[in-house]
């Protein structure tokens, strides 16, 4: 059955057991193995009372049976343990049906009957054996909604079908999906061995649907034959259940896609191509959340990936949300994208196909934003990345567009990894701001009023002309903001004009005079006093133009005096008395050298008792002293 070398490594089972029975208790694990994250694992009880299990515990047969009765609609065994004095049993991560039993819609539960039909089938036609507990505690759904048989601990052969061997189980099965005359038929002369699961379906399709609306077609039907005629007393007269297969209830438009695509490969090209061409539009008339709860994982699965008519009619709308409820693009809106689609793709990237990888990044665009940022950041970046190293060329091609399309979204530091750099500028033109132009300078205003002396009765803002003024050489501002603009023309904005240039004026004024010193006092008077009327006139609006140009005239018009007028070497004289030499005290140390070379070149000069006394230089001479000299 099993050892410890079968357990799995890193397997981790959670404590919190998910459903408690006689036999066993279900546990949810976590494990990394294939293609496996999750499992179901049950943990047998060591002993359990009864005859009937002296050899094995429940558990251990079941096991047996799951690893010899192998089936799409049969719980999937995965492996098997023995840990101390327990039994473990690992199979692929499931629910019991109880727990979601009152979630699941009329189609779901349709679609769930019909798959444990097919088992019961398989087990029936195929096997020759009889499950002899068929009830909701047998029945588990995985985590796409499909329904899975297991409780496989009472199965047993036909010919094993004894009256001693239903006594010994008639403790521990569903007592309400046991046939009253089973005993009496079993004493008879039978050749049917099936009705035991043909009494039990019969009371589990009655129990499921005990307050579900009719909403699903020949449900009522299918209640009224599962009532009278599977429960019949005559056990020669209960339909078989493969028969059942064939009822309209098992055959609307939903059940034939899920059965259609779960038998896909067992289909011709013919049939797929027909199939894929009108799935959509028959999908679009039934409730999207049921639709991609049941069919997203054979939607996804590799046969219909890989199948040229599906991918022109059918992925596209698989793989591509709709951005709102009203949309008519796209099979599912965000919501039930990421909820039942997105796990489902976090898988598929995983697997190294490029036929897959290169369909699923096509559409990588319309539906990358349905991830969350971690499951882009840690599992979809490094299984693109792994697509760049690939020797195929188009591969890697999409999958550069891919990461582009990440680069916005994870930014290009998460994408591209090492450090970047601005290695490229923006040689576009500046282009300055429009919103204030030039205001027009007062000076500006009087070269404009004295090349166009036209009278007006406007004031002096008014006068000023912005196509007349770009004409003009411009002057820097006094306070240097020579890119100022302003859009305002109104008299206020005018009048604060003449007020912020009035200094200015001014200085420069002052500046013409001290420049021109050739200017009588009279002129120089006479400016002032026309500028400072002019000013006055102008700040009160009420001068007329021709006064205006005459002030202004006055001050634009003075002649500058002639450069060899200009008393140049007085100016620098009153330069040189106001500089001070800070370094006259250092003269007499300069004199002093100057002083020795005097005595070198006037030595013939010194007056006799000077040479009388010069002890120096006659200590220089080897001659006796006062032999050149004339001592009389």
């Amino acid at each position: 059955m099993g050892n410890d070398q079968s357990q799995f490594s890193g397997i981790d089972v959670k404590e919190k057991a998910v459903e408690i029975t006689d036999f066993w208790s279900h546990h949810s694990a976590n494990i990394n193995f294939g293609n496996f994250n999750k499992l179901s694992v049950f943990i047998g009880e060591p002993i359990v009372d009864g005859s009937l299990w002296l050899k094995q515990t429940p558990l251990e047969k079941s096991c047996k049976n799951l690893m010899i009765y192998r089936h799409p609609c049969i719980l999937k065994y995965v492996s098997s343990w023995q840990k101390g004095s327990k039994f473990h049993v690992a199979v692929e991560d499931v629910r019991p049906l109880s727990h979601v039993l009152l979630s699941q819609s009329s189609l779901q539960l349709c679609i769930g009957l019909h798959s444990i039909l097919k088992a019961l089938c398989f087990l029936h036609e195929r096997a020759a054996v009889s499950h002899n507990n068929i009830c909701i505690a047998s029945i588990y759904v995985t985590k796409d909604g499909s329904w899975k048989l297991g409780g496989m601990e009472y199965l047993c052969k036909f010919n094993e079908i004894t009256h001693d061997y239903l006594n010994k189980i008639k403790t521990f099965r569903y007592h309400k999906a046991i046939d009253p005359n089973e005993q009496k038929t079993l004493i008879g002369n039978c050749d049917r061995y099936d009705f035991i699961d043909l009494y039990a379906y019969s009371i589990l399709v009655c129990e499921i649907f005990k307050n579900k609306s009719d909403d699903i077609p020949a449900l009522s039907a299918f209640l009224d034959l599962c009532k009278n005629d599977l429960q019949n007393i005559d056990v020669n007269a209960r339909p078989k259940l493969t028969t059942l297969l064939q009822h309209p209830f098992f055959n609307h438009d939903f059940i034939q896609i899920h059965c259609f695509l779960t038998e896909l490969p067992l289909k011709s090209d013919n049939e797929k191509s027909n199939f894929f061409s009108m799935l959509i539009e028959k999908l679009k008339s039934f409730d999207e959340a049921t639709v991609a709860k049941q069919l997203s994982g054979l939607l996804l699965s590799r046969m219909v990936l890989l199948n040229k008519t599906a991918q022109l009619t059918v992925i596209p709308f698989v793989l591509c949300p709709k951005e709102d409820a009203v949309s008519s693009n796209g099979l599912f809106s965000q919501n039930i994208f990421k909820k039942y689609l997105i796990p489902k793709l976090l898988d598929i990237f995983c697997v190294r196909d490029a036929q897959i990888r290169q369909l699923l990044l096509n559409h990588f665009i319309h539906y990358m934003n349905c991830f969350t940022y971690d499951e882009l950041q840690s599992q979809i970046l490094p299984e693109l990345l792994v697509g760049i190293k690939d020797t195929n060329d188009h591969l890697v091609a999409i999958t550069l567009r891919a990461l582009a399309d990440l680069v916005p979204i994870l930014g290009a530091a998460t994408v591209i990894g090492g450090k970047r750099a601005k290695l490229f500028n923006d040689g576009r033109p500046i282009i300055h701001s429009t919103k204030r132009p030039r205001r027009p300078s007062r000076r500006n205003q009087e070269i404009d009023v004295s090349i166009n002396p036209t009278p007006s009765s406007s004031n002096v803002t008014e006068i000023s002309d912005p196509s007349v003024i770009l004409d003009l050489p411009e002057r820097p501002s006094p306070d240097g903001e020579e890119g100022e603009t302003s859009t305002e023309g109104g008299e206020i904005e005018a009048e604060e004009d003449i007020d912020n240039w009035e200094d200015w004026d001014i200085n420069d004024e002052t500046r013409d005079i001290s420049n021109n010193p050739g200017m009588s006092l009279s002129e120089i008077v006479s400016s002032n006093v026309d500028n400072s009327s002019a000013e006055d006139e102008e700040r009160d609006n009420v001068q007329t133009v021709e006064t205006a140009i005459n002030d202004l005239n006055i001050t634009t018009k003075n002649p500058l005096p002639n450069i060899l007028e200009l008393d140049i070497k007085n100016q620098k004289d009153a330069t040189k008395i106001d500089d001070f030499d800070f370094f006259q005290d250092m003269e007499p140390v300069i004199q002093s050298s100057n002083y020795v070379v005097e005595d070198l070149n006037d030595k013939g000069k010194k007056s006799e008792s000077d040479k009388k006394f010069s002890v120096v230089e006659s200590d220089h001479h080897e001659d006796g002293w006062g032999d050149d000299l004339d001592w009389d």
